[in-house]
């Protein structure tokens, strides 16, 4: 009796051994809430990404193209669009980072976001979002159009869907997210009521796509080899596709953008040179200027690429200083 008891022992210990390998790993624990209410309100403003917000000034785009943009009533619906605009894309990114949550504390870049640090507690940031998802879109419904109400419905419906599950679908992924820009430059000719050309269209949403490819083609490069592909979906993606797509992309743009120059409307030029023609230099220098990083594979948030190298903005200025005075007629 005294020889098996070791052996019943090491069976023991063999068996709980078994045991610990075959058990998965415990999900992680949610950190604790940090901090008082002041915490908390500027964990919600971070996760609302401020830095984002740039993309919102999309919506001066139809207005300034029609040359409506300087008009008291103009600026205060725009300043009200944008602000719309914002809180509706605040909602989406709060509910994403909550549904997020416990894959981003595994990650580690995404784990100091506020929802998964703790910050913010998981049920405030769906609750805060899902308010301003609602209170967004009925606003506008009050205060502007239901035109522009029912875009914000459309763009609020169409993100979170992207979140759940259409970012994980080839190519429907770039068109929502090139939607989105889109949205962006409709919705100030919305509340405005100014007709949206067919080539503005067309520019906006092949310039939206030639970006986001950009951007999806340099995050693959940048990844390949590489383990942990921060979407896994560029997993799925060849960078010659990407590349492709971001050509065919930059050729639509700029095709879209000379017809829409050369499209005659409204009074007769008039002024001292032909602006909005010679404008289409200018863009087409600025395409060809941000392909440069396109082709490194160092594309990556267009604001940044466009605010980081100075004569992509020298480009950009002298573009809208000649579209400028083409809508001024001088």
């Amino acid at each position: 009796m005294a020889e098996t008891a070791p052996l019943a022992s090491a069976a023991r210990i063999r068996e709980v051994a078994l045991h610990a390998q075959r058990t998965p790993p415990r999900r992680p624990v949610p950190p604790p809430v940090k901090g008082g209410p002041g915490a908390l309100l500027k964990g919600l403003i971070r996760t609302a990404r401020p830095k984002q917000w740039v993309k919102n000034i999309l919506v001066i785009a139809a207005p300034a193209a029609a040359g409506r943009l300087f008009s008291v009533h103009a600026l205060a619906q725009l300043a009200l669009v944008f602000a719309l605009f914002t809180a509706c894309a605040a909602a989406v990114y709060l509910i994403n980072d909550a549904r997020d949550a416990e894959a981003d504390r595994a990650h580690p870049v995404k784990r100091r976001r506020p929802v998964a640090a703790g910050q913010v507690p998981v049920p405030v940031a769906y609750a805060v979002g899902g308010a301003l998802a609602v209170l967004g879109p009925a606003a506008a419904a009050r205060l502007t159009s239901p035109a522009v109400a029912a875009l914000l419905m459309a763009y609020v419906g169409m993100q979170l869907a992207y979140c759940v599950s259409l970012k994980h679908v080839l190519v429907v992924d770039l068109a929502v997210v090139t939607t989105g820009f889109l949205m962006r430059a409709m919705v100030g000719g919305l509340a405005l009521g100014i007709p949206l050309s067919r080539w503005f269209l067309i520019t906006t949403g092949f310039g939206a796509l030639f970006m986001v490819s950009a951007k999806r083609y340099s995050e693959a490069v940048q990844m390949a080899g590489k383990a942990g592909a921060t979407r896994a979906l560029l997993t799925e993606y060849t960078t010659g596709y990407l590349r492709f797509v971001w050509q065919l992309a930059a050729g639509v743009a700029v095709l879209g953008y000379c017809l829409w120059a050369l499209e005659e409307g409204g009074d007769p030029h008039t002024g001292v040179l032909p602006w909005r023609q010679l404008s289409m230099v200018a863009f087409t220098l600025a395409i060809l200027r941000y392909a440069v990083f396109a082709d490194r594979g160092t594309a990556g948030e267009p604001e940044d690429v466009v605010l980081h190298d100075r004569a992509l903005a020298v480009i950009g200025l002298v573009w809208l200083a000649m579209y400028g005075l083409a809508v001024a007629n001088w």
